[in-house]
């Protein structure tokens, strides 16, 4: 591959290091409660309140640990619908990729964007008010976009949240 050509995506990030079983354990407890106190964590996984305000400090710089985020209730703020919009890309070209990349995230509704393998480029999870709504979001965002040739929508019925393990 030429120097001056980038690879499609953002840059790749080094290796973690590996985790042991207490960071493991952090790693899990704050994913089910981002909120978890430190003296309830450290009690939980069986070492000090300041070792344990040290590995967490120490997976956040190590970006193990991105942030914590609010787990929200869709329907009460008014878009109780929600669903995977599965997308290709028409012409691959490095500009209408990173075009499509940023603005997508954008969009009205849209909680996420997966960047995919197979028959699609990407998935986009999106929330919406109704069964009208979610279809003037596809109409009026993607078909109309030049880049997209593709956009199917699969209705999502439930979504369970899952927590890591080792």
């Amino acid at each position: 591959m030429p120097k001056d050509r980038r690879t499609p995506g953002p840059a790749p990030r080094p290796v973690a290091a590996a985790l042991d079983e207490v960071d493991q354990e952090l790693v899990r407890l704050l994913t089910a409660d981002g909120r978890m106190p430190n003296n309830a964590l450290a009690e939980a996984t069986g070492i000090a309140p300041s070792t344990c305000l040290t590995r967490v400090r120490a997976l956040r710089e190590r970006g193990v640990i991105r942030g914590f985020h609010a787990d929200v209730d869709l329907a009460a703020l008014g878009q109780p619908l929600q669903a995977m919009v599965a997308i290709r890309i028409g012409a691959h070209s490095r500009d209408e990729i990173d075009r499509f990349r940023h603005q997508a995230p954008r969009l009205p509704g849209v909680l996420a964007l997966y960047h995919v393998s197979g028959a699609n480029d990407y998935l986009l999870h999106v929330a919406a008010a109704s069964p009208d709504a979610l279809r003037e979001f596809v109409l009026d965002h993607l078909t109309a976009d030049p880049a997209v040739s593709h956009a199917e929508t699969s209705l999502i019925f439930e979504h369970v949240r899952g927590i890591p393990t080792s």
